[in-house]
This record gives C-alpha cells, sequence and structure tokens, in this order.
C-alpha cells in the first residue's frame, strides 16, 4: 500500500467521489470493484495522456476522464463504445425532457424487427414493442444524444435479464429484484436519468473507439491500460455468447449476422485471439510489444491462462521495471454464491521504463 501525502489522499477521494455514480451494469470482468485500487496506482505514475484499449463497461476510461486525463477509450464490440461515446466522449450533451418524451412517443415508422424476431424470448412483447418503437425516434437523434438513449436502452435490457447475460430465455434464476417486473421503459427512465448526471467536461479532447485492438495507433499514449478478455482454463469468455443482445440492440441489428437456428437468436462472433487458450499468450506477446513506449498497467484475473509468472515474464521482456499487485475480488457473473472459480485475485501490473 502507498503512503499517500495528504494532498494525494484528497486528489483521489475527489476522483472516486466523482465516479461512485457512474451507472452499475453487470459486466463480465468488469472493474467497479478494484477501481479504488486502480485509482490509488494510476496516481502514483505521471502521464497526460491514456489509452482504454479494451473499455468494457467504461469505468476505468471514466475514472482516467475524471483524473483530468486526455482519454481515448476503445472495444471490439459496439454497446460498450456507444457507453464510452456517451459519457466518456461527450463532454457536455444530455438528454432533455423534450428527447425523452419523443423517445417515448409512439412508433413512427412502425418497425417490428424485435418484437418478431425475439417474441417469447428475454421480455414481455409490450417491452419488445417499446424497443422498437424507441429505436424508430433514436436513429434521427444527433450524436450523443443518440449515444446516450442508446447506452440507456443497453443498460436498462441488462438490468431486467436475469443476472444481466442472455444465455437465459426463462426466468429460472429470477431473484426477486424489482428490475426483473419493471417495465423497460420505466428502467430506461432511470437509466437516463443515471448517464445524464455523470456527463462533464474535463477540458480535454477524449475520444471512443470501435476497433480491434491491433489496429490502433500504438503512438501518443503516456500510458496504456489493458484489460483483455481472460482465458478461463475450465470456462469461456464469450462476451457475444452473453451479451449478444446488447449489441444487436446497440445498432439495431444492422450489419449484423442473426444465427436463426440458436435458442437465443445469438450473433455471428468475429475472431479474437484474446479469447482462446491456444492463441492468448501470442496475443499479450504482440499487444505489450506494440505498446512498449507507453506505461503499460494491465489488469488480469488469477483464475486465467497465462498465468501471473509468465505475464511477468512477457512485461520484462518489454520493460525495465514492473511492478504487480494483488487485489482480492469476487466476479459477478457465476451462477450461485458459493461458485468458487468466482473467487480470485485481481492482479494489477505495472511496467515502466
Amino acid at each position: 500500500m502507498l503512503v499517500l501525502d495528504k494532498e494525494a489522499s484528497i486528489h483521489i477521494q475527489n476522483v472516486l467521489s466523482k465516479v461512485e455514480p457512474y451507472p452499475r451494469l453487470r459486466y463480465m470482468g468488469s472493474k467497479y470493484k478494484v477501481v479504488p485500487y486502480l485509482v490509488e496506482k494510476l496516481s502514483d505514475i505521471p502521464f497526460e495522456s491514456a489509452l482504454d484499449a479494451f473499455s468494457g463497461s467504461g469505468v476505468v476510461g471514466y475514472v482516467l476522464k475524471s483524473m483530468g486525463k486526455q482519454v481515448t477509450t476503445n472495444d471490439f464490440l459496439n454497446f460498450p463504445s456507444t457507453v464510452s461515446k456517451a459519457v466518456i466522449e461527450n463532454s457536455g450533451v444530455t438528454l432533455t425532457s423534450e428527447d425523452v418524451e419523443r423517445i417515448l412517443s409512439p412508433n413512427a415508422d412502425g418497425r417490428d424487427f424485435i418484437q418478431k424476431t425475439f417474441e417469447g424470448l428475454y421480455f414481455p412483447k409490450e417491452d419488445h414493442a417499446f424497443l422498437d418503437s424507441a429505436w424508430s425516434h433514436i436513429d434521427s437523434l444527433p450524436e450523443y444524444k443518440r449515444e446516450l438513449a442508446i447506452a440507456s436502452l443497453c443498460l436498462a435490457a441488462a438490468r431486467k435479464q436475469p443476472r444481466g447475460v442472455f444465455t437465459i430465455t426463462t426466468f429460472r434464476y429470477d431473484d426477486g429484484r424489482r428490475n426483473l417486473r419493471m417495465p423497460l421503459k420505466e428502467l430506461f427512465l432511470e437509466a437516463v436519468n443515471e448517464y445524464n448526471r455523470i456527463v462533464f467536461d474535463n477540458g480535454k479532447n477524449n475520444r471512443a473507439l470501435c476497433k480491434d485492438v491491433f489496429d490502433l495507433d500504438p503512438d501518443g499514449y503516456d500510458l496504456v491500460y489493458f484489460d483483455p478478455p481472460y482465458a478461463p482454463p475450465k470456462d469461456d469468455n464469450c462476451y457475444i455468447k452473453r451479451y449478444h443482445f446488447l449489441e444487436g440492440l446497440s445498432v439495431y441489428w444492422r450489419g449484423q449476422k442473426l444465427l436463426e437456428n440458436t435458442k437465443t437468436k445469438k450473433i455471428e462472433k468475429r475472431f479474437t485471439p484474446f479469447s482462446y487458450k491456444h492463441t492468448i499468450r501470442d496475443a499479450l506477446k504482440e499487444l505489450i510489444h506494440r505498446f512498449r513506449k507507453s506505461v503499460i498497467v494491465l489488469s488480469y484475473s488469477s483464475n486465467s491462462v497465462p498465468s501471473k509468472e509468465e505475464i511477468l515474464d512477457i512485461l520484462r521482456g518489454e520493460k525495465r521495471w514492473v511492478e504487480v499487485y494483488e487485489v482480492p475480488h469476487t466476479y459477478s457473473f457465476g451462477t450461485h454464491s458459493a461458485a468458487q472459480r468466482r473467487k480470485v485475485n485481481e492482479y494489477i501490473f505495472v511496467a515502466r521504463g
């Protein structure tokens, strides 16, 4: 644990208080619970510009923005990138009551793709009708208002779905939470208020991208933060399997190949080497080498491959100074409270020089 002077301690508390209202999305590998540790470690590193290369829920990118840094976020999937565009790239636009009234108004063009495609799955028919209708208005919103509306739809859908994942088509995991019984329209309104509340201008030109990490220009970042998909030894890390509905919803399924023969109506996933045990080691080596000019901060789970020792070796091959910190952590996507695979340590690697 760092010994912090009073000024540093006040700065950290100010950052944490700004991040505290960030909307919670039950997302595999999310870093909400390790944010205090990350803020402490990041506060000990001098940097002005940062890349969050696997932005996910967006909370770490928002941490960096709250620290006053110039932030670029990136994610392989569209719906996390939409969230980041709405609250990290966006510096002041919010959804007004008039905007919301328009989104809630009757269907503008009669579209019914969601109602027809997902009939009997996930949500009641009135919720599916609401999503179709909302999208009929969202399509014509200006930038940032559009992203805020889409992010709010995705958050509402994730909160109503048991465990937040779309591998489940029944209510066998119904735990009695209020969200499971609320109309999606009401959950959407709550989400809009939450996202509106956290929009702010940190005085920097921030960006949100949606690219393969290896297509990013590695230059121009003082610090890069990596939280790649973990490859559990006895499980999978398939985000599309779990969150295909949110990914489709974020683009109204345009450009997505719907797998009609699947019970859950999944979309086709794209290859990423971080999803497979036989490719992830080489992917990490290439990633770290590609961004070797920047300070590297890497989050990783103890319940994954490669091991902590292998990652240390990779980092030491590119950097002169490497430290690793361990943070007790429990992930939120296990099926029951006794799921031992959820009880892991989160490693935070810091590599410089």
